[in-house]
């Protein structure tokens, strides 16, 4: 036969054109997707990574303003019990009650020196008239020995109320501070006040070195303390006209104008704080993240603004590189799956063309091609019912070696049947004697060991039964229990002069394998049986039984024995069928048994020397 060319329609063949124009509009398409869902993850992936930077700006802001207001408390603690200490001072009480000149000016050294011992500004005794009599920076020329200040509210409420708290601007110094005063009591009543003034210029100096501007708030929302001096005594909120008239006039803070912070409220995190754009002095803004805390023992609240700008981008910018290192991969993936699945089509569509053309060509061998079809299912058929007859005979198989097994115990079971029938038929013939003597209770106790008589009986013939029915059993949990158990009791019959030499340790009731009881009694009769062959007649012959789960989620079944060992000629051919060192044997026990273990999942290993062998089964544990 010659070759003949093949026929090919032009490259330009409307069907081939078709499919052209089709697959650049699906690249169009996938190109418009791929965009699409580009901008989407973008989008998604920078807002995830927005709300994950807030979450982390706002639980490390949390932790600091924490830690700003325990430290502030500290320091408010510290210098609240200089006043309550002096208050209690013997030698203040007597310099307030006599003023005199050498009194006062010991009480002016030892001011002095517990100011720079506390770090308070300033430390100070007013009487009852409001005016200093002494104070820690008597040296000084900006002293406030002589000054009245009976107008202030620290003094008034200390002489009222026994102490007070009073944040103001200082008259002679002009530097803000808190007042903390508390009242001196003598044996006629009320002898003054004494006045300790607190600066924070320390805790404004430590906050100014963070990046996170602070500042504390009184309860008018009044800026008291705070890192950026601009921002002293502004607002949180607009005072009204007049309230902000009563303050002015106060002199509490100085000229102050009182004006709201500039601050532009931006939006809120999902926990409530509020994202905040403050305008700085030079026209420019940033955002902050603003939290906030209750400053234990005061009215006062601690703000911190904490910079979003910075770890927003860098955590948008890293959620969006995962994202896109995700999904540019993925595309990627895609678009070569879809180029391969074009050329595909487009190779099949060319094979088609071609196919068509060579039609006319292959019409003539069709009806070769359909007789070879025809022999080849014939051939199908026959492997088929090959198959099913290899199957018959390896079930006829294994129930050919079960048979062989019940008949060469056939006629131990009929000793062992016969021993009990005997028994029973003198137990009987006992019993009526006893019946016809009137003696019922030792009647009765024959009656009930003929009964157990008999449920031996039945034991031994239902096991029998069971032993011999034919068929494919199916798999099952099984308890190896029953097995063993099973197994020795059809063997006992056999060699029950010999069935001393085993040794078994039965396994626990709730130990089963995935198997059949029937199936695996004959596996394991076969390799006792192998076992108490090999043994003969030895004086010290054993054979130990074990059976225990592995850690492998197998349960392990062993039969060792102190035989001679497996002859080394058929060693390596153990599990071929009709190999055997029997003379009457056929060598199909342990092939059955091995295809029987095989079938369950399971399998047969063999160690075997001069000093006996051991046969373990391995099964799967049910």
């Amino acid at each position: 036969m010659h070759n003949e060319p093949m026929l090919q329609r032009p490259a330009t063949s409307p069907g081939l054109a078709e499919a052209q124009r089709h697959m650049r509009q699906a690249w169009l398409a996938f190109v418009a997707v791929s965009v699409c869902l580009l901008a989407a993850v973008i989008f998604i992936a920078g807002d995830y990574g927005q709300k994950r930077a807030f979450a982390e700006i706002e639980e490390r802001a949390l932790d600091d303003v924490g830690l700003k207001a325990a430290l502030l408390r500290a320091v408010l603690e510290r210098q609240r019990a200089v006043p309550l200490v002096l208050s209690g001072d013997t030698e203040l009480q007597r310099t307030l009650e006599t003023e005199e000149v050498g009194a006062v000016d010991r009480l002016n050294r030892k001011l002095e020196a517990l100011a720079a011992s506390t770090r308070a500004a300033v430390i100070y005794v007013i009487d009852t008239d409001g005016m200093t009599i002494a104070a820690s920076n008597w040296r000084e020329p900006a002293s406030f020995v002589g000054s009245n200040y009976g107008f202030r509210d620290y003094f008034r409420l200390g002489m009222k109320d026994g102490k007070a708290e009073h944040f103001a601007m200082g008259n002679v110094s002009r530097r803000p501070g808190l007042y903390i005063s508390r009242r001196v009591d003598g044996a006629g009543g009320p002898l003054g006040v004494v006045v300790a003034k607190l600066e924070f210029d320390d805790v404004e100096a430590g906050w100014r070195a963070s990046d996170s501007p602070a500042f504390v708030v009184d309860h008018r929302g009044i800026v008291l303390i705070t890192s950026e001096p601009s921002w002293r005594f502004m607002t949180t909120e607009p005072i009204a006209r007049e309230r902000l008239a009563e303050l002015r006039e106060s002199l509490q803070f100085g000229d102050a104008p009182l004006l709201p912070l500039p601050f532009e409220k931006r939006g809120a995190t999902d926990n409530g704080n509020a994202l905040i754009r403050v305008l700085l002095p030079g026209g420019g803004t940033r955002d902050y993240l603003r939290v906030e805390a209750a400053l234990p023992s005061t009215s006062w609240r601690i703000d911190q603004l904490s910079p979003v700008a910075a770890s927003t981008n860098a955590s948008i910018r890293e959620t969006r590189l995962i994202a896109l290192g995700a999904l540019v991969p993925l595309l990627s993936l895609l678009a070569f799956l879809l180029r391969r699945r074009q050329l595909g089509e487009l190779r099949a569509l060319r094979e088609q063309i071609a196919r068509e053309e060579l039609e006319a060509r292959v019409i003539e061998r069709t009806h070769d091609l359909s007789l070879a079809r025809d022999r080849l299912q014939d051939e199908i058929a026959g492997h088929r019912q090959t198959s099913e007859k290899l199957q018959t005979v390896q079930e006829e198989l294994v129930q050919a070696n079960r048979l062989a097994i019940l008949g060469q115990v056939a006629a131990g079971v009929a000793h062992e049947i016969n021993q009990p029938v005997a028994t029973i038929r003198a137990y009987a013939d006992n019993a009526r004697t006893f019946l016809d003597r009137g003696q019922m209770q030792t009647a009765a106790e024959n009656m009930t060991t003929i009964a157990s008589l008999t449920d031996r009986i039945g034991t031994i013939t239902s096991e029998l039964r069971s032993f011999a029915r034919k068929g494919q059993l199916e798999a099952g949990p099984t308890d190896m229990r029953d097995v063993i158990e099973g197994a020795i009791l059809l063997l006992r019959s056999r060699f029950s002069g010999r069935m001393d030499a085993l040794d078994i340790s039965l396994p626990a009731n709730d130990l089963k394998v995935l198997g059949n009881r029937i199936r695996l009694e004959q596996v394991l009769i076969n390799l006792l049986q192998n076992a108490l062959e090999a043994l003969g007649n030895r004086p010290d012959g054993r054979i130990e039984v074990t059976c225990a789960a592995s850690e492998t989620s197998e349960v392990k079944l062993s039969i060792a024995d102190n035989g001679p060992g497996i002859p080394e000629q058929i060693r390596e051919e153990l599990f071929t069928p009709f190999n055997t060192s029997k003379a009457a044997g056929l060598g199909l026990g342990l092939a059955i048994s091995k295809e029987i273990v095989v079938d369950y999942g399971g399998r047969i290993d063999v160690e075997t020397g001069a000093e006996g062998t051991i046969f373990t089964i391995h099964l799967k544990k049910a």
